[in-house]
């Protein structure tokens, strides 16, 4: 999973060990993000999911300490159930990523599950 900019650079990027998108990855890819920046700037994070994933934090008490800098927003493909306030951001810059990374995918497949501890 990756954490891009708005100019579609990786800033981040988290080697995903479940099969699917679960939370917590996006969770750390925020997290890494602000531990990073100065403590005044203010952060929009466009996600396909993130009214969703804003709902967790709030309800779960995730990200507690980031939370009141971050703004949630979802991708173009997604605006029509939202309200779309991200200007020529399409939000679709990881999944250009993934189509220009997409042949690396065969040599780099884990045969097994590895757990990490």
């Amino acid at each position: 999973m990756g954490l891009l900019c708005r100019h579609d650079h990786v800033l981040f990027l988290a080697n995903m060990w479940t099969a699917g998108e679960k939370q917590f990855y996006a969770l750390v890819l925020i997290d890494a993000l602000m531990k990073e920046i100065p403590c005044h700037w203010q952060v929009g994070l466009l996600y396909d999911i993130a009214c969703q994933l804003h709902r967790a934090l709030i309800k779960w008490k995730y990200l507690d300490v980031w939370l009141p800098r971050l703004q949630f927003a979802t991708s173009v493909f997604h605006a029509y159930g939202h309200q779309w306030i991200w200007g020529l951001s399409d939000g679709e810059g990881c999944e250009r990523l993934w189509a220009c990374l997409r042949k690396l995918i065969p040599v780099l497949r884990v045969t097994g599950v590895r757990k990490y501890t």
